[in-house]
């Protein structure tokens, strides 16, 4: 690896960081956050460290799914702002060296989108191939519905024509019918409208549902062909247009499934994916105070292509779901995380922030973000996790994670002074509420979890050996011990995180290491002077150490 690399492969070691534009900062009153207003925060976002905001979507919406029913895939949603603010946004992000990524939804459209108004009047529409549709009754696909306490079926009766037309997702959200060639050449059509405004790239929304065929007549599917060359196509669209630009896919899948969308080992499909498997491992794990089931998950990483990446992640905008986890596991993540049912959303996930799962408790809530920023591949912040917030049970379903930004103690956590009636969402109460959690209360406190990962992004970012390493786990005698070397152009770093509450003394085998002299810590004073091939490293319980590896020849600052 050359050091420029570092910057032409940008998203190997870059800090993501992700907002609902509509709940981050409200500029003018009106109750609703907007593009004026994160710009009016984008410092605190630059002092924290992050290189790439992920903006949730901000295009127009019938505003019935959090703005991921689009209407407009060419549009800003009035309520945020115009074109004008957005690129504004992106300018002043760019001035402090942080890139802008953007939702790209092109699953579904909202049933209020023209494109579904003009399908749905006529059989003989010219938008009616946009969507996927039968007309026989279709048979029971309850098993199929993503939102079992909203939905019986993924397919729904359109009375005007009596046919039905497929949903994945909610019934006012019809699924666009990939196969079709004219809708695959407006998707690309939006994708360079948005890169030609600024943009660095997407996070693809329901990567495998996006690509599938089901519904459509087996003519059209067998002339579409095989739908990762769709993605092949849009990969290479975007290179063309933005050679630096990433696609970052949200696709919730076994790993062996996972690396067809890497282009099976050639690199031409999506350039990142989020790590599920490796999430909801590290959530057993953190259960059962044993790094067994988060050892097993990075040891079954399969190889990835040398340009793509893992992003990981502690917390995300939707629920935190654990449907990869047998059932057993599942309860056993329920019994510790969210025993009771307002906790938990339809049987498979938790609606909660990791700092109330934790109790409060700031070691352990502290651990798992070191973690977070240790383990190989990019870390991803939600917004909020910087500070500790919590969660609003009050709010319904996913929405409970998706409250305004706590900026100070004051008036709606100073996000916005409007009445409460206006707001996008009411703001989070109780122990994480705005008066103990706040960004005003925590920028100066050196002890502070905003300190600590500010600390975490910057000594990341110092060290690529944490974002382009391979996953090597470090055989030691504690199950509640995760120890990771991460290695690049002979540069080293080991990783250690007590997951358990007992102090630990860890072996650490340092053959691979010749000549090492010294082992320094990189989140606090000290070191550990090395002679022979081995030393052994003390951890609190639920403690953590970062631990650069020194000899004559190190080129890195210890």
């Amino acid at each position: 690896m050359k050091t420029t690399d570092t910057g032409d492969l940008w998203w190997k070691n870059a800090v993501i960081y992700c907002l609902d534009v509509e709940t981050y900062q409200d500029s003018d009153g009106d109750g609703t956050g907007d593009f004026a207003g994160l710009a009016e925060r984008i410092d605190h976002l630059a002092d924290l460290g992050v290189t790439c905001l992920w903006l949730m979507p901000f295009y127009p919406t019938a505003d019935r799914d959090d703005g991921y029913d689009v209407t407009d895939h060419y549009g800003v949603d009035p309520r945020l702002g115009t074109h004008g603010d957005l690129v504004e946004l992106i300018r002043t992000a760019k001035d402090r060296g942080i890139r802008v990524i953007a939702d790209l939804v092109v699953n579904h459209t909202s049933d209020k989108h023209p494109w579904f108004t003009a399908a749905r009047r006529s059989k003989d529409s010219p938008f009616r191939d946009y969507y996927v549709w039968r007309s026989d009754p279709p048979p029971d696909t309850s098993g199929e519905v993503i939102f079992p306490d909203q939905e019986s079926s993924i397919w729904e009766l359109d009375e005007r024509t009596g046919e039905y037309y497929l949903h994945r997702f909610y019934r006012h959200q019809p699924d666009l019918n990939v196969a079709n060639p004219k809708v695959r050449d407006e998707i690309v059509k939006a994708i360079g409208f948005w890169l030609e405004l600024g943009l660095s790239g997407f996070r693809v929304d329901a990567v495998p549902f996006f690509m599938e065929t089901l519904g459509t007549a087996e003519s059209e599917a067998e002339r579409f062909g095989d739908p990762h060359d769709h993605l092949r196509a849009i990969r290479s669209f975007i290179s063309r247009r933005a050679g630096s630009a990433v696609l970052l896919g949200e696709v919730n899948l076994p790993y062996e499934e996972q690396l067809r969308y890497f282009g099976d080992g050639q690199g031409d499909e999506l350039t990142m994916m989020f790590d599920f498997i490796g999430n909801q491992a590290m959530y057993l794990a953190l259960a059962r105070r044993d790094a067994g089931p988060l050892v097993d998950a990075l040891r079954a990483r399969p190889e990835i292509p040398p340009d793509a990446q893992w992003a990981t992640f502690v917390r995300n905008h939707d629920e935190l779901t654990l449907d990869k986890l047998s059932a057993e596991e599942r309860d056993e993540v329920f019994a510790a995380f969210g025993p009771q049912e307002e906790h938990q959303l339809y049987g498979r996930g938790l609606r909660r922030r990791l700092p109330p799962m934790l109790d409060g408790d700031p070691r352990r809530t502290r651990m798992v973000y070191s973690l977070l920023f240790a383990l190989p591949g990019t870390p991803t912040l939600f917004y909020g996790e910087e500070i500790g917030m919590g969660e609003n049970l009050e709010v319904p379903g996913r929405l409970a994670v998706r409250t305004p930004m706590q900026w100070s103690g004051d008036r709606h956590a100073g996000f916005s002074p409007a009445a409460p009636s206006r707001l996008p969402s009411q703001v989070t109460t109780g122990g994480f509420g705005p008066e103990h959690v706040n960004v005003a209360d925590q920028r100066r406190d050196p002890d502070s979890l905003l300190t600590f990962i500010r600390t975490l992004v910057a000594r990341y970012r110092e060290s690529p050996e944490l974002g382009w390493a391979p996953v090597e786990v470090l055989d030691q005698p504690h199950g509640c011990v995760l120890a990771l070397w991460s290695e690049v152009d002979g540069e080293a770093v080991v990783t250690l995180h007590n997951l358990g509450p007992d102090a630990v003394v860890v072996p650490v085998d340092l053959t691979r290491a010749p000549g090492c002299e010294r082992l320094v810590d990189l989140l606090s004073e000290g070191q550990v002077e090395v002679d022979g091939d081995g030393v052994e490293i003390a951890l609190e319980g639920y403690g953590y150490r970062w631990l650069r590896v020194v000899s004559d020849g190190s080129r890195r600052l210890p």
